[in-house]
């Protein structure tokens, strides 16, 4: 299993949010670099967005969740046009990110 994953759940519909770009970076210097990006599969999740065998080094990381794209198929009105989420790696464990969406607003804890 990778060592980082995410899902995402539709609050508003009940259901997980398919189709979803989600992008990995890691900071670079006063920036961000870009290490992985990955869509959201059927059950709103991305379990695979590193190698199994790729493990992060201790630090700060952002998941930058592309939001617009996925309100704008069902032509909703929304607020947020993407979600990022930055977190901090402190060693080889397991990394669950979910983000829990609706188009005024989310949420986002440490999954298992």
């Amino acid at each position: 299993m990778s060592q980082l994953t995410t899902h995402i759940l539709d609050t508003t519909k009940g259901r997980p949010a398919a189709g979803v770009a989600i992008a990995l970076y890691e900071p670079n210097g006063d920036d961000w670099r870009e290490l992985a990006r990955g869509t959201t599969n059927a059950d709103g999740r991305l379990p695979g967005l590193l190698p199994n065998d790729k493990i992060l080094a201790p630090g700060v990381y952002k998941l930058k969740f592309f939001t617009q794209e996925y309100f704008e198929r069902d032509g909703l009105t929304h607020f947020y046009p993407f979600v990022e989420i930055c977190f901090t790696v402190a060693d080889a464990a397991h990394y669950h990110v979910p983000l829990l969406l609706n188009p005024f607003g989310y949420s986002t804890y440490r999954g298992s």
